[in-house]
C-alpha cells in the first residue's frame, strides 16, 4: 500500500488557551489549517471567535498555548521574524478598513510603498491589477465613501492581496451586505484564493457562505468555552455528535439575525 502524504499545515493551534484577566474565554484549542484550506472560526454569539482571530494575528498573547506558523512559533519569534511572517499575510476587517481620506489607488499604495522597493510606475501596475482583479478596474480616484459597501469590501480585498499573501484573513467579510452581494463576494474570495493558492480563515455567521465556500472550520462553544467540533462544516451538519453545532448549522435565517443582534 502506499503511503499518504500528510497535507501541509500553514497555521497550528496548539493548546492554545485565551483569557482576559481570570475569565477564561477558550481553552485547550488544538486544530490544524492545512495550506490551500477555506477554514471558517464559527460559533455561537460571544464564544471568541473576533479573539480567536486576533491571537492568530498576534494582536493578543495567549495565556498559555502556541500558534505556529509553517511550523514556526510565533509568538516566541523575533520582532523581526514577527514582521516576516506578518507579510505573508492580508487582512480584511468586518468595517472594510479603508482609511476614507485616501484614494482607493492611495489605500492599495500603502503596504507596497511600506514593504517592497517597486517604483511608482510598477505600483501604479499592481495597483489597476489588484482593482481589475476584484472587478473595480478604473476606480483608483474613488475614494471609499463614492462607492457602495460591496465595492468597498471588494476594494479592501484588494489591498489584503496588495503583496500577494499566502494567508488570507477576513472578520466577518459579509457584515452588512444583501444576500446577491454577498454571494458575489464569496465567489470572488474563492477565485482569489485559487488564482494565489492563498490559505483562507473566515470569522462568519452566515451559513449561505459557510456552505458555499468552506472545506474545513472548528466550532467554538460558549457554554464549556472550548472546541467541540472540527471539519467540514457540511459533515458536521449532517453527522456531529454535538446537538449544539448540527443546530448552529441548520438554524433559520431568523435565529441568525437574531443571534447576531
Amino acid at each position: 500500500m502506499t503511503d499518504v502524504k500528510p497535507q501541509p499545515s500553514d497555521i497550528e493551534i496548539r493548546d492554545l488557551t485565551m483569557a482576559y484577566g481570570s475569565s477564561v474565554i477558550q481553552r485547550d484549542l488544538n486544530f490544524t489549517i492545512n495550506e490551500g484550506d477555506i477554514f471558517v472560526i464559527m460559533g455561537g454569539s460571544g464564544c471568541g471567535k473576533s479573539t480567536l482571530l486576533k491571537h492568530m494575528l498576534g494582536l493578543l498573547r495567549p495565556h498559555s498555548g502556541d500558534i505556529l506558523y509553517s511550523g514556526n512559533s510565533f509568538f516566541q519569534a523575533s520582532e523581526s521574524e514577527q514582521g516576516a511572517m506578518r507579510q505573508r499575510w492580508g487582512i480584511t476587517y468586518q468595517s472594510g478598513g479603508l482609511f476614507s481620506a485616501m484614494t482607493l489607488a492611495e489605500n492599495i499604495t500603502l503596504p507596497l510603498e511600506l514593504y517592497t522597493q517597486y517604483t511608482r510606475a510598477e505600483i501604479a501596475d499592481i495597483v489597476a491589477y489588484k482593482l481589475a482583479l476584484v472587478g473595480l478596474a478604473g476606480y483608483q480616484k474613488y475614494y471609499p465613501s463614492e462607492i457602495s459597501g460591496g465595492m468597498q469590501k471588494r476594494a479592501a480585498l484588494a489591498r489584503a492581496i496588495a503583496l500577494d499573501p499566502k494567508i488570507l484573513f477576513f472578520d466577518e467579510p459579509s457584515a452588512g451586505l444583501d444576500p446577491i452581494s454577498s454571494r458575489l463576494l464569496d465567489e470572488l474570495i474563492v477565485q482569489i484564493k485559487e488564482s494565489m493558492g492563498a490559505t483562507v480563515v473566515i470569522v462568519t455567521h452566515e451559513l449561505p457562505s459557510i456552505f458555499a465556500i468552506a472545506n474545513n472550520s472548528v466550532y467554538l462553544d460558549n457554554i464549556s468555552h472550548t472546541m467541540i467540533a472540527y471539519g467540514n462544516p457540511s459533515d458536521l451538519r449532517d453527522h456531529s455528535t454535538e446537538p449544539v453545532v448540527r443546530q448552529f448549522l441548520t438554524r433559520s435565517a431568523a435565529a441568525a439575525i437574531e443571534e447576531k443582534s
